[in-house]
């Protein structure tokens, strides 16, 4: 595949930053009862049924709540927890201070609330102050001075990858598996200004201290974390692993997929075959860490929803039941190809009084697992199992 596919995923995702206004919302931190302590099995569940929450802790600030489906006031890890989910993916920035959330402190919040509804985790390392995709992977302010020194930059990020495993194992909240950079398809670290091709000399180099840093901790700790390299859309995923394979990047157990059929030269029907050959080829557990479709067309504020008309798939309509069976098609794929997870994004990024940089809103709010009344939709019916 072109390598210039990639280019095509949309700039979005950069962006959505949300600043809670303490002026504009009254802050409400939900539910303060505290939960029973719940063991996390150690046993690999035999597939992943997961959600990206990174947002939760920020909306329930900016006065979300959420119920079921049998429309009850709950906590939103609960809900996730008791409709089935068994994975909570979330984001880590280096240090971002236009945020307050997403930071460690965030994370940690996330990780001690998703343990303790019995949840594994899957901490996702962007390695930089804000987003990163295929359209951007800028450098932590903090590391900027040492862009170009190769030497310092890979102590760097294997000391803050170290660092942070294990600050987070001393309060009891080690993560299952830890990516290595998200949506890693560029090259990691770079400035303002994207560059290509990827200088493989060394991001393979940078890579591997962070895989390495993940190794380390784990062996000195005696805990199994599972390690990903994580790719937007499958087509992307082909070249990039043969690429990598080349560079000496090897030691890793995970390949983590951004799947949306809008943005990829996949639809729901063939995407099984990139993903079939990614893992007989590469002999690594694959999962879908990224995929949503919407429940309906409709917007609940003034931020503009990024799936659109064109996120619609041929069979499965903008309803709540055309986005359980988009999902519970995908996951019938992924298995047929031998994969083990699915991780739906951001479900629970409902619409608040908060703003982004565009809008009061969310931009993704036709696409969460909660309806326009933040009660959940059928869409949540996908974690039975």
């Amino acid at each position: 595949m072109k390598k210039e596919r990639m280019l095509f995923y949309p700039l979005f995702f950069i962006f959505f930053g949300i600043s809670c206004m303490s002026d504009d919302v009254e802050m409400n931190s939900g539910d303060d009862k505290e939960p029973p302590m719940i063991e996390i099995p150690e046993k690999d569940p035999l597939f992943y049924y997961g959600a990206d929450l990174s947002y939760v802790n920020e909306m329930l600030a900016c006065g979300a709540s959420y119920k079921n489906a049998d429309n009850i006031s709950k906590d939103p890890y609960t809900i996730f927890s008791e409709a089935g989910s068994n994975l909570v993916r979330v984001r880590l920035w280096h240090d971002p201070d236009w945020t307050e959330y997403s930071n460690l402190a965030d994370v940690k919040k996330t990780i001690l609330r998703a343990k303790e509804e019995g949840m594994q985790v899957l901490l996702d390392f962007h390695y930089s102050d804000t987003w990163t995709d295929p359209s951007k992977q800028k450098i932590p302010a903090a590391w900027e001075a040492y862009v170009n020194d190769q030497e310092k930059l890979g102590s760097l990020l294997y000391e803050y990858t170290y660092d942070t495993l294990l600050e987070l194992e001393n309060e009891d909240l080690l993560p299952h598996i830890v990516q290595v950079g998200n949506e890693i398809n560029p090259m990691i670290l770079q400035g303002e200004e994207l560059v290509w091709p990827i200088d493989w000399q060394r991001n393979s180099f940078l890579l591997n201290k962070g895989i390495k840093a993940v190794r380390d901790i784990s062996k000195e700790l005696d805990q199994e974390i599972g390690i990903m390299l994580h790719i937007a859309q499958p087509e992307n995923a082909l070249w990039w692993f043969k690429e990598a394979t080349a560079n000496d990047v090897t030691d890793f157990d995970w390949i983590g997929l951004s799947y949306y059929p809008n943005w990829s030269s996949y639809d729901l029907e063939n995407v099984g075959d990139p993903m079939k050959v990614l893992i007989e080829t590469y002999k690594k557990r694959l999962m879908i860490v990224e995929t949503a479709y919407p429940f309906t067309m409709d917007n609940a504020d003034g931020a503009n929803n990024i799936l659109g008309q064109e996120a619609l798939v041929e069979g499965f309509s903008a309803s709540q039941q055309g986005q359980l069976d988009y999902l519970n098609r995908l996951k019938e794929i992924i298995v047929e190809a031998g994969g083990e997870g699915l991780v739906y994004w951001e479900p629970a990024w409902v619409s608040t009084g908060c703003k982004t940089l565009w809008g009061r809103g969310s931009h993704w709010d036709n696409a969460t697992l909660f309806d326009h009344q933040n009660r959940a939709t059928l869409g949540m019916d996908f974690f039975k199992h």
